[in-house]
């Protein structure tokens, strides 16, 4: 069963079913067939309510940085859930909006004979809003299910500053819910059969058939088609894929290897991640599977990166990051406010940028100079052609693109709207929790005051890319990113 504590109710009322024909699950964030806790708990229902299934997945044009990069990558997605539901014997409504708003009222349409609604519960982006809006106009049963990580987000009105603080939150609170893993395949006992739904909805917002959704033309879509497709394929097929490759050839070096781009250690998992193509149980399934680990493993609670999952070096390095540092960004989405704009960080990190506001920079560049790596750095630029040509960052070099970026900005709050812009813009796993906070972690959130107090970074962690140099093997990264 779904855990009730992943499940919250929109509607305010308290029956479990309205008269209808179906369960509507409108598939918004968790955009995958596998590992789902919404998709499980909308099965769940219509075992219980003895109805069919409905799966609709939309896709609007309206959203900021709507672009052939984005659109393409959903669509590769849709074309898989198309083949596994039909596999399944469930109806599913694929969607692809033409214009602005020719969306509006199909949500309502096909909710209206619908038994009960079930939805993802995502903290992020502009789908908070688009859920409370739909809860005001839907007058049917409608949850909403947290399916983003291994810790329960609304467990805890807390938001953490530190990382520290909320990895050891993680160490006494986290044992509780291991135990309940979603469904590798929550429609693998389905009996409910192909839901009928009405003409008149097909008629009124065309289904995106089979043909259009394996060659999407995208030319007439009022989206960004500046930014084209990434060469990494969405869906969760693909997905899966890169998950296994990621375990057979890299994962033994992840520990040492990932901060070196000449390396290949690093996942390169967050695409899926964000798109929901992957969850992060199915992740930690196949670490556990790997390590043959059991919760009697856990060691004493102390907030130590390492140590206290009993495993592997590579495996407490991932988990780490897959858990802790992805994690706190969700935490952050639900319990601070504007988490996503610059008067979020700490005060601590606000007086010191402020007081070092006039401080001369060593070069001032517009916007569309960094847009278009046009920087005097090879390592920046290069960096920046990564996300512009393929949608993504190498994971280390992310956080000295953001410092060089505060050092070329008039202001801290020019330099936050920057990278907010560009990695919104570009990156395949942006518009994220996990990119906001990794964002702001450029400007103190998460971190400590260093020192020595320095010119523009006041107390800022201080980053060059004479030290990166240094540090990492980029000859190789650097040839494949040169202009």
């Amino acid at each position: 069963m779904t855990p009730a504590y992943r499940i919250t109710r929109l509607d305010g009322g308290d029956e479990d079913f309205a008269p209808g024909a179906y369960i509507l699950y409108w598939m918004i964030a968790a955009r995958r067939p596998r590992a789902n806790f919404a998709l499980q708990r909308a099965v769940e229902l219509a075992a219980r309510a003895r109805l069919p299934l409905v799966v609709f997945e939309p896709l609007r044009v309206g959203y900021a940085h709507a672009s052939d990069r984005f659109h393409r990558f959903a669509i590769e997605g849709m074309v898989d859930h198309a083949d596994h539901f039909a596999a399944h014997g469930v109806r599913y409504v694929p969607y692809v909006e033409r214009q602005e708003g020719e969306g509006k009222g199909m949500l309502e349409a096909l909710a209206a004979r619908a038994a009960a609604v079930v939805t993802d519960d995502y903290p992020c982006f502009f789908l908070p809003r688009m859920v409370a809006a739909a809860a005001e106009r839907l007058d049917r049963p409608f949850e909403a299910v947290d399916g983003n990580g291994l810790y329960p987000m609304r467990d805890t009105d807390r938001h953490f500053t530190r990382a520290h603080s909320f990895r050891r939150h993680l160490q006494k609170r986290l044992p509780a819910f291991l135990g309940d893993q979603p469904l590798p395949d929550p429609l693998a006992a389905y009996e409910g059969g192909l839901a009928d739904i009405d003409d008149a909805i097909g008629e009124r917002w065309p289904i995106a058939d089979a043909s259009f959704l394996r060659e999407p033309d995208l030319s007439d879509l009022p989206i960004d088609h500046a930014v084209r497709p990434a060469k990494e394929k969405g869906g969760f097929l693909a997905a899966e894929a890169k998950m296994k490759g990621f375990f057979d050839a890299r994962f033994s070096r992840y520990a040492d290897g990932r901060n070196h781009p000449d390396d290949t250690a690093a996942s390169g998992l967050s695409p899926w991640l964000h798109w929901g193509h992957l969850g992060a149980h199915e992740v930690f399934a196949a670490i556990v599977e790997r390590e043959e680990w059991t919760v009697e493993n856990l060691g004493k609670v102390n907030g130590s990166r390492e140590g206290w999952w009993g495993m592997g070096g590579a495996a407490e390095a991932f988990l780490d990051e897959l858990i802790t540092w992805r994690e706190v960004g969700f935490n952050a989405c639900v319990n601070l406010p504007a988490y996503d704009r610059y008067e979020s960080l700490p005060d601590w990190a606000r007086k010191t940028l402020s007081e070092h506001a006039e401080d001369d920079r060593p070069e001032l560049y517009e916007i569309d100079a960094l847009e278009n790596a046009e920087t005097g750095d090879d390592i920046w630029n290069a960096a920046q052609r990564q996300l512009t040509r393929e949608g993504r960052i190498h994971n280390y070099l992310r956080m000295l693109w953001g410092k060089k970026i505060l050092q070329w900005s008039r202001s801290a709050e020019v330099a936050a709207e920057r990278m907010v812009y560009l990695n919104d813009k570009y990156a395949l796993d942006g518009r994220d929790p996990n990119s906001y906070s990794g964002i702001y972690w450029v400007l103190g959130r998460y971190d400590r005051a260093w020192g020595p107090e320095r010119p523009i970074f006041g107390k800022i962690r201080y980053m060059t890319s004479d030290s990166t140099r240094r540090k990492l093997k980029l000859r190789d990264y650097l040839e494949a990113y040169s202009a």
